[in-house]
């Protein structure tokens, strides 16, 4: 570790750094969806994909309770493309049962150019999109854009109540980083938080997991995995 004349331990370099792009929301196509810039011609589909009178779970961690209708929704989402502070996309699986409509979103949020972290965030799975190589490569290609435009650091946040994010995290690579608590309050209620990273230096790593799980080779004729993210990590 380098020091200074004082004897303080000092960072590591970064040789020529500079403020990061701003992530525009662009189209990022994969081989089993598209991860596209939200707008109001999808919200209708979203309201089908995840306002059934069976999806209040999905909401349970979420700012809101489910909305009943497509109006509640539709100003949801609007409040999401109106704060400047946050880049939001529809997730449009290409293959399966809601092929062509979305079934999801994302956001990044948490966005500072100047330090290079951005973070992954209200992440929303419909019932079709849940357990399909559809849902880890929407992530992926949101990590592969941020990373592919120069930032450090890709972070992932969740309740820490919210079992199946927590595992998300960890099966997409995440390195569990520790617990913020009475964080927030979520649907009037306390909210532990809980912090999960990827980084530049981890990310080539993590990429090739991905990539090699996302492989066509690696699905049966059903779409069934050969071999799980876990192992190929």
């Amino acid at each position: 570790m380098e020091t200074n004349a004082h004897g303080q331990g000092l960072g590591a370099p970064i040789p020529g750094w500079e403020p990061r792009p701003w992530p525009e929301p662009v189209l990022l196509h994969g081989r089993y969806v598209a991860v596209e810039p939200l707008g109001s011609a999808r919200y209708a589909e979203l309201f089908a994909a995840t306002c059934g009178d069976d999806d209040a779970d999905l909401w349970t961690y979420r700012p809101i309770p489910r909305p009943r209708t497509l109006p509640e929704l539709w100003m949801h989402l609007a409040a999401h493309l109106d704060d400047p502070a946050m880049v939001t996309f529809a997730l449009v699986p290409l293959e399966g049962e809601a092929a062509g409509t979305a079934a999801g979103i994302a956001s990044y949020m948490r966005i500072e150019t100047g330090h290079g972290q951005v973070e992954v965030a209200g992440v929303l799975f419909g019932r079709a999109l849940q357990r399909t190589r559809a849902a880890t490569e929407a992530i992926h290609l949101l990590m592969r854009n941020a990373f592919d435009l120069g930032y450090r650091r890709f972070e992932w946040k969740c309740d820490s109540l919210n079992e199946p994010s927590r595992k998300a995290a960890l099966r997409l690579g995440f390195v569990e980083e520790g617990r913020f608590r009475n964080h927030m309050v979520t649907q009037g209620r306390n909210r532990d938080t809980d912090w999960f990273s990827v980084t530049d230096d981890e990310w080539p790593a993590v990429c090739a997991a991905h990539e090699q799980w996302l492989d066509p080779a690696n699905f049966d004729d059903a779409g069934r995995q050969r071999t799980a993210l876990s192992v190929a990590r």
